[in-house]
């Protein structure tokens, strides 16, 4: 992998994998075994199947920690709502290119707003379909599984998007984030960084009732350390 010192490893849990009946713990323990972001994934029930939160809980929520908020937008329309989710305490809205046909304004739109701006690309979707707005945002979100439901299978097919985002990006001396979110774990996680991917989203596989979250944590992240001495 080039340069990893540019681009350190983050790691972001997945609250849509946390017990609902204690957010606020559970985001709390999330900060405390240092991980880096809490990725907040909002359905609306039309660009997916589902219908998970809103800017309430976010709002709630970022009174209980000073994590990261990764906030990514499963929704149509996300410019409607962008500036509710940024005055919740986002600091990263990440866009499905899908659901933006003026996606250019909608990056200038957060980040004009104080927020980072990333776009998300679902498995079917090529990497040029978002070429050109490559040098206007801070990170590449790369779904790893199609959105809607928690707990999917990993496509490995995803990985050459990755390869080609990091050539694009070494190429062009830009500095965006690459993250993959999907079923992550530590197997998967290996690949994943070794194709390029220096943010890792993962949540059921870290998430669990039936072991403790430092414990899976410590897996994950012996998984990549031992890819990135490959």
């Amino acid at each position: 992998m080039s340069e990893p010192h540019l681009f350190p490893i983050k790691y972001s849990a997945s609250l849509l994998s946390a017990d609902f009946r204690r957010l606020g713990e559970a985001v709390r323990e999330i900060e405390s075994v240092g991980i880096d972001m809490l990725h907040l994934d909002i359905m609306d029930g039309r660009f997916v199947p589902n219908i998970s939160f809103g800017p309430l809980v976010l709002e709630a929520l970022r009174e209980q920690t000073s994590l990261v908020f990764d906030t990514h937008l499963m929704i149509v329309e996300p410019e409607r709502h962008i500036p509710q989710f940024i005055e919740a305490g986002s600091q990263i809205i990440s866009v499905h290119v899908e659901t933006c046909p003026h996606l250019h304004r909608t990056v200038q739109t957060i980040r004009s707003l104080g927020a980072r701006p990333s776009v998300v690309i679902n498995p079917a979707t090529p990497v040029v379909a978002i070429e050109p707005i490559l040098c206007e945002i801070d990170q590449v979100l790369v779904m790893s599984v199609n959105p809607g439901f928690a707990a999917q299978q990993f496509i490995p097919s995803v990985l050459e998007k990755v390869r080609q985002l990091r050539l694009m990006r070494e190429a062009r001396g830009l500095s965006f984030d690459i993250e993959i979110d999907g079923g992550i774990n530590p197997e998967t996680a290996a690949p994943a960084v070794e194709a390029g991917v220096n943010v890792l989203v993962s949540g059921s596989s870290l998430l669990r009732k039936d072991v403790p979250l430092e414990k899976t944590f410590a897996a994950l992240r012996a998984a990549v350390e031992a890819a990135q001495r490959k």
